[in-house]
């Protein structure tokens, strides 16, 4: 079984939606950081530098979120076996944890950037339901779950960018987003 380590309100949330959607069984291990668990030896043993979310399966550790979503996604066999597909996974996964989420959450370039980052998701969800298309996939966790923040976190909406306040519409109803992100 899989365990996930994390705390209320980071990304494990994140992971731990996308271990409900592909309904692979886990136990969530709450690392408390206010008492500084996340410093102390056991947890540095998962992840040399502190932070929250890391997973063992069996003995294998592996941080960062982004990672672990490849991981869990290869592991379901939902990787597309082309190369090419492979990379627009990678691709999108690494936007939604680098580009996307410091775009929307960096104060100093919400201003310029969000405006930008959310006018090409329009676009891209004007013309499908989900990131890569018909089908929903990693992708949608990685990306989805970071749109899905922003209201939350940022008190902001999607006033002006339908397609996406309809993609997150969609996500958030999801059963497995509810038993996760919707359940905190």
């Amino acid at each position: 079984m899989i365990k996930l380590y994390g705390a209320p309100q980071s990304r494990a949330s994140i992971i731990q939606w996308y271990l409900e959607e592909l309904s692979l069984p886990y136990e969530f291990v709450n690392v408390n950081l206010k008492e500084g668990e996340h410093r102390q030896a056991p947890y540095l043993a998962i992840n040399p530098f502190g932070k929250v979310p890391a997973i063992a399966d069996g003995d294998f550790y592996l941080w960062e979120s982004g990672a672990i979503l490849f991981y869990l996604a290869e592991k379901a066999s939902t990787i597309p076996a082309d190369v090419q597909a492979r990379a627009l996974v990678n691709q999108w996964i690494l936007f939604a944890n680098s580009t996307l989420a410091n775009g929307l959450f960096i104060e100093a370039v919400r201003e310029k950037e969000m405006p930008r980052l959310l006018q090409s998701l329009e676009e891209i969800l004007g013309r499908s339901p989900f990131i890569l298309g018909e089908k929903f996939s990693v992708v949608d966790v990685a990306v989805g779950s970071i749109l899905a923040y922003v209201p939350i976190m940022l008190k902001l909406n999607f006033d002006g960018y339908p397609a996406v306040a309809a993609y997150v519409q969609n996500l958030v109803q999801r059963p497995a987003f509810q038993a996760s992100i919707g359940a905190r």
